[in-house]
């Protein structure tokens, strides 16, 4: 089974990381770790004029299925709003955590996942890249809360 778990396509995703890297100028940045295994990651957002994920960056280490759940966050985040992220970190989990089919729409690449479901210690690890994007989000978005009430 923990061969099917490191499929082809997992390991392609694994292995080709988009928008790789830190951003210079970052609106918001998130960054989680898995505690069990030390998988990591940090996102830095800049949102668009409506609240999109306009640049992004990630800097993971991680294991294949973190590193698999990075790729298609980073094939599918650009121009993603802070309830898109939140509804595929949701589906995702309920995909994980009680057998749900995963997320639909951009982020439906995470179903690529599902196996991970057998593995609870795997779990976190393929959750950290997507926690990070959404707390990069909300971050951005609480930054320009506060500077539209200073103005």
């Amino acid at each position: 089974m923990i061969d099917e778990l490191y499929s082809a396509r997992i390991l392609s995703l694994a292995a080709n990381l988009p928008h790789s890297g830190r951003l210079a100028a970052p609106e918001g940045t998130g960054e989680r770790v898995a505690k069990l295994c030390g998988s990591r990651a940090t996102v830095d957002v800049v949102l668009d004029d409506a609240g999109r994920v306009a640049d992004f960056a990630q800097d993971v280490k991680a294991c294949a299925l973190g590193q698999a759940a990075a790729g298609v966050l980073g094939e599918s985040v650009i121009g993603a709003t802070e309830a898109e992220i939140e509804a595929a970190r949701d589906a995702s989990l309920a995909m994980l955590k009680s057998g749900g089919d995963g997320p639909n729409g951009r982020f439906e690449g995470l179903r690529a996942l599902k196996l991970v479901a057998d593995y609870p210690a795997r779990h976190a690890s393929t959750m950290v890249a997507i926690e990070a994007t959404l707390d990069a989000v909300r971050q951005a978005q609480t930054s320009r809360t506060r500077l539209a009430g200073a103005a």
